[in-house]
């Protein structure tokens, strides 16, 4: 089994373990965990998607320029990698503000306990 398909395994088991987590658990801090959980897994997916095996990292002073289109590995997806995480670290910083919000309005993290926006 290659490191590839290890990480893919444990991206994809990451992302499943975090949506059952945000989606079951009634506590918001529970569901931001399973979220950010999940956002962890799709950026291990990410990057194992991105690698090719047998080719070298996007450094131009070991390889030649004439060849270095044969041996390097697309930066892209590790440079979207590093965006996500960047992102997702701002959105759990989100969540979390909101989550402090409602306890301190409402004493209580129990999401079956916010009724106003029901119809």
């Amino acid at each position: 089994m290659s490191m590839t398909s290890i990480a893919l395994a444990t991206g994809f088991a990451l992302i499943l373990m975090g949506l059952y987590g945000a989606l079951t658990h009634r506590d918001v801090i529970r569901m931001i965990i399973g979220f950010t959980i999940a956002d962890a897994g799709v950026n291990i997916v990410l990057v194992a998607i991105g690698v090719i095996t047998g080719r070298e990292a996007p450094i131009l002073d070991t390889i030649a320029p004439a060849e270095a289109a044969q041996r390097i590995i697309d930066p892209v997806p590790q440079a979207l990698v590093l965006t996500a995480i960047v992102i997702g670290l701002g959105v759990t910083a989100l969540m979390l503000a909101y989550a402090y919000r409602l306890f301190r309005f409402r004493r209580s993290l129990d999401i079956s306990e916010y009724r106003d926006l029901k119809w």
